[in-house]
């Protein structure tokens, strides 16, 4: 089995090293799962809004991982933000190549990728770029609730 800690590792570093991050931008890596968020998104204990990678066993032997978007207990008002969101931005998750839209509970969408290390870090980081273009509709959800 490979160690994924140095590859979530190095994609820490690249996602700190972007233009974008100092923007307010939070990392949250336990090894082999990740959060990106940023730091208005009542994610401070890792229940808020954030989008989330991890490979753990399971992902192994089914050798496919997912990399999604949650709005977990600590977001305000989140069965309305889910729904409020998802009116927002929920076309543009769908015009996405396996991205789905979810909106039950706090799942707002998903994409499961093979899990293939060749170029599993540059794989990664491009969806959490991808994931990250849904910042402003965030925010926009965030101030009308």
């Amino acid at each position: 089995m490979k160690d994924i800690k140095p590859i979530f590792r190095n994609l820490e570093k690249v996602l700190r090293q972007s233009s974008w991050f100092d923007n307010g931008w939070e990392i949250y890596n336990r090894g082999v799962y990740m959060q990106l968020y940023k730091k208005s998104w009542h994610n401070e204990a890792q229940g808020g809004i954030h989008f989330e990678t991890y490979i753990e066993a399971p992902q192994l032997k089914q050798k496919e991982f997912p990399i999604c978007m949650h709005a977990e207990e600590d977001c305000p008002s989140q069965s309305e933000f889910v729904r409020k969101f998802l009116e927002l931005g929920g076309a543009r998750i769908k015009g996405w190549k396996g991205y789905q839209t979810i909106g039950n509970g706090y799942h707002i969408c998903q994409r499961n990728l093979p899990l293939n290390f060749k170029n599993l870090e540059q794989k990664l980081y491009e969806e959490f770029n991808r994931l990250r273009q849904l910042e402003e509709g965030i925010e926009q959800t965030l101030s009308e609730l």
